[in-house]
C-alpha cells in the first residue's frame, strides 16, 4: 500500500496531495472533555522529565507526545506550528519556497510524485515516479524514510543544499542531482491555441484563483470554433477542494461531481453540477498520469464518469481522502486532520487504486513530459513533437468519431 507523506520536500509544508477544506476556530474551541484520563499522561510527562538520564524539557516532552499522536494516525494528518500554518497558506496561493518536488512512500522507498513548475527539482531533471536512493549519499531504507524527510525539510529551512542520488522508474541507472533551494511561484492554469483550433490547457495544481484563471482561459475561445479541447492533469498533485468542483462544474451541466462522508455532520456532502457551462460542445480529453492525485482525481473522475470527457494517458496515483485544516487556541496553530473520504460520482472509492485512463498511453521512464516546460515547447513549435502524450492527444481528436 503506498501512503503519500507530509509534503515536506517541497517547503517544509507546501502544496499538499490532500484534497483541503478548511474548518472555522469555533468547531474548535471546545474546552477538555471531562472523561479524558490525561492525569496519567501528566504524571508520565513528569516522571520522564525527573528522572531520565539526560535532560528533557517538558516543552520537548509535549512536542514529542504531539508527534506520536499523529504518527498514530494516517500520513494525511499533521500537526502544523504558526509558520508552518503560514507556509500552507502561501502555498495555496502557489507561492513556495524549497525544492519543488512532491513525495509518498511505498513499501521500502520514497518516490517522486512530482516535480513543481519551475522548480529545482524540475530544472534537475526529477521526473514523477523516479525513487531517490541516497540523500547526502545517506542510503533510504524503510526504517530511515521519516528521518531521510525530515533532512530534507531542515535542509529547506535552512537554506541548504541537498544532494540526492535517485533512479527513473523502469531504469536501473543510477543518477545524481544537488538541488538548492528557492523561492517557487506557480501559475496553475496555462495555456495555448494549438493548430487545428485545438484547445491545450495544463492545470498544474488547485489555488485559491484556479477557478478564476480557469474562467478566464477558457473565455479567451468562447468565439473560436474549437475541434477539441485538452485538459492536463499530469503531475498535478492536488490541493483545495472547492476548486475542484468548481472547475468540474465549469463543464458540467448536470450530474454528480462528488461525494464526501466521515463521522461528523459536516464532512458528509454531495456536491452537483449547475447548469451554467463552458464550450459545453467541444470534444474533451484529460491527460493522466501516476502523478496526477487528490483533487485531480476528483475532477478526473468527474468528467470522466459524466461522460464529459474521455481520460489518456496512465493510471493516477490512487488518494481517496479529505484533509481539514482546523485552527487551535495555541499560539496560532493548527492541524490538519484526515475528516472524510470521497466517492466519485458513481461512487467508487479510488484510494490507493487510482483512476483508470479510457486511452492507455505510456509515457516512457515515468515521465518524458517535463509539466510546465510542455508550454514552452508549445510556444516554440507548434507540433508539440518534444511530448509524446500531447502528441497522442491531438491525434486521437483528429481522428475519434463523435
Amino acid at each position: 500500500m503506498k501512503h503519500l507523506l507530509r509534503n515536506i520536500a517541497s517547503l517544509g509544508l507546501g502544496l499538499s496531495l490532500g484534497l483541503s477544506i478548511s474548518l472555522s476556530s469555533q468547531e474548535n474551541t471546545k474546552s477538555y472533555r471531562s472523561d479524558f484520563d490525561y492525569p496519567l499522561l501528566q504524571d508520565v510527562l513528569e516522571t520522564v522529565e525527573t528522572y531520565y538520564v539526560k535532560t528533557v524539557t517538558k516543552d520537548e516532552l509535549v512536542q514529542a507526545a504531539i508527534k506520536g499522536i499523529f504518527e498514530h494516525l494516517d500520513p494525511y494528518s499533521s500537526f502544523l506550528n504558526h509558520q508552518e500554518l503560514l507556509d500552507l497558506k502561501d502555498s495555496n496561493r502557489g507561492e513556495y519556497f524549497g525544492f519543488g518536488f512532491e513525495v509518498a512512500s511505498e513499501k521500502d522507498h520514497i518516490s517522486i510524485i512530482a516535480p513543481f513548475a519551475n522548480s529545482p527539482a524540475e530544472q534537475a531533471g526529477i521526473q514523477a515516479g523516479d525513487i531517490i536512493i541516497k540523500l547526502n549519499n545517506t542510503p533510504t531504507t524503510e526504517t530511515n524514510l521519516a528521518d531521510i524527510l525530515n533532512q530534507i525539510k531542515q535542509h529547506s529551512l535552512s537554506h541548504q543544499s541537498i544532494r540526492l542520488t535517485l533512479k527513473h522508474r523502469n531504469d536501473e541507472a543510477e543518477f545524481e542531482v544537488m538541488l538548492k533551494p528557492s523561492t517557487i511561484t506557480i501559475q496553475s492554469v496555462a495555456s495555448k491555441l494549438l493548430d487545428g483550433n485545438i484547445g491545450y490547457v495544463r492545470l498544474s495544481s488547485f489555488q485559491e484563483d484556479s477557478t478564476e484563471d480557469m474562467v478566464r482561459t477558457l473565455s479567451q475561445w468562447q468565439g473560436t470554433q474549437l475541434t477539441g479541447l485538452i485538459l492536463d492533469l499530469r503531475n498535478n498533485p492536488g490541493g483545495l477542494l472547492d476548486q475542484a468542483i468548481n472547475i468540474a462544474d465549469l463543464f458540467l451541466a448536470k450530474g454528480r461531481i462528488v461525494s464526501t462522508s466521515g463521522r461528523f455532520f459536516d464532512a458528509n456532502s454531495d456536491y452537483y453540477a449547475s447548469p451554467q457551462t463552458m464550450l459545453a460542445n467541444v470534444p474533451m480529453l484529460v491527460l493522466i498520469n501516476k502523478g496526477s492525485a487528490s483533487a485531480s482525481e476528483v475532477l478526473a473522475a468527474a468528467l470522466q464518469e459524466n461522460g464529459r470527457a474521455k481520460l489518456l494517458g496512465e493510471t493516477s496515483f490512487g488518494k481517496g481522502t479529505v484533509q481539514s485544516l482546523i485552527p487551535i487556541l495555541n499560539n496560532g496553530n493548527a492541524v490538519k486532520l484526515t475528516i472524510a473520504q470521497y466517492n466519485t460520482p458513481k461512487g467508487e472509492n479510488i484510494h490507493d487504486i487510482g483512476i483508470k485512463p479510457d486511452i492507455k498511453v505510456v509515457s516512457e521512464t515515468g515521465s518524458n513530459q517535463k509539466n510546465m516546460p510542455i508550454i514552452d515547447a508549445i510556444s516554440a513549435r507548434t507540433d508539440v513533437s518534444q511530448d509524446t502524450i500531447v502528441t497522442s492527444a491531438i491525434t486521437w481528436m483528429q481522428h475519434h468519431d463523435e
